[in-house]
């Protein structure tokens, strides 16, 4: 059984959101390590009459730090310390709820990256049932970064999905190989070349909502805006509809829908979704929204723990390994 870390101190409801979810990870089966400050961890850990391992943290990382400046000045910072466990093998995974750019500094530095890595990428799922990476680690990218994105998102696809090969695709402006920037039109004749790799070609902003490919790779300054449009999206077109059906007239038509609506509502739901990997690092990394509550951090754990056990970091550098993706 895998063990994960959780950065208790990180995020805006920390530590005691943070905690609850441990708890109720820990409850639905998982090995939990809290990493922070423990006169704060222990008192909710007694409220809530449960007794799980602490590994003190002194200090933490807040959002307004300057993540690298803080990685070397904070040696005992929570994200660091969670980041250190899974470097020495004490923990299989670590997830956080703190800042993105900490997590990736800590897990750069401290845990390390693959072999062949040029540069980690924030990999997320989409409802309609694709890995898309990269969601913002990497502003700018080159070519060779997103062939290896795409290797990076196929070992993710094979464990989260269960597809033996699964379909890549490279986000642009249109479906033709001509189409885009320089870095879409180069980065198109790496993927296509790739060995190993099935790449279906280009997709388009509209084929992210019918799962074209099980994979999508784009550059990090086009994946984090495609992310925050999406939930942004999400939330007027389920508040349109909810402020629609609550109209009198349709008052009893509402009561038979409501557990489909409701059920939308929940598939939709960020929370539900795990929060998002750092794939090319030598370990399990996964990162949650700052605002994170009890639920995202046990669908957090539930992600890094499918991680683990699916060896998500061995499948990537046996694919980097096997292929010309380590430009």
């Amino acid at each position: 059984m895998a063990t994960i870390a959780i950065d208790a101190m990180g995020g805006d409801n920390a530590p005691r959101e943070i905690v609850h979810g441990g708890i109720d990870a820990h409850h639905r089966g998982h090995q939990i390590v809290l990493v922070g400050d423990q006169a704060r961890i222990e008192p909710i850990l007694n409220d809530a009459g449960i007794d799980l391992p602490i590994v003190h943290a002194s200090e933490r990382i807040d959002m307004a730090d300057d993540p690298a400046i803080a990685i070397r000045e904070k040696r005992d910072a929570s994200v660091s310390v969670a980041a250190r466990l899974v470097k020495n093998g004490d923990a299989d995974g670590m997830i956080s709820a703190g800042s993105t750019g900490a997590a990736l500094a800590a897990a750069t530095f401290m845990i390390g990256r693959l072999p062949g890595v040029s540069r980690p990428a924030v990999a997320s799922y989409l409802p309609s049932g694709s890995v898309v990476l990269d969601m913002g680690a990497n502003l700018t990218c080159r070519a060779a970064d997103l062939a290896q994105f795409a290797v990076m998102g196929a070992a993710l696809a094979r464990t989260h999905y269960g597809v033996a090969e699964p379909t890549v695709g490279l986000l642009n402006i249109g479906a033709e190989a001509g189409k885009g920037r320089l870095l879409e039109r180069e980065a198109y004749a790496l993927l296509e070349a790739l060995p190993n790799i099935d790449f279906v070609g280009n997709v388009e902003g509209t084929d992210l909502a019918t799962g074209k490919s099980n994979v999508v790779v784009c550059d990090g300054y086009t994946g984090n805006i495609l992310l925050k449009t999406a939930e942004g999206a999400v939330k007027m077109v389920l508040g349109l509809l909810l402020e629609s059906v609550s109209d009198p007239q349709y008052a009893e038509a509402l009561q038979t829908l409501a557990p489909a609506v409701l059920g939308v509502r929940e598939q939709l739901n960020p929370e539900r979704h795990g929060g998002a990997h750092l794939l090319g690092v030598r370990g399990v990394v996964v990162i949650t929204h700052g605002s994170s509550t009890r639920l995202s951090i046990t669908h957090a754990v539930d992600t890094a723990a499918e991680a683990v056990e699916g060896g998500v970091p061995d499948l990537i550098a046996a694919g980097l390994a096997g292929g010309k993706a380590n430009v």
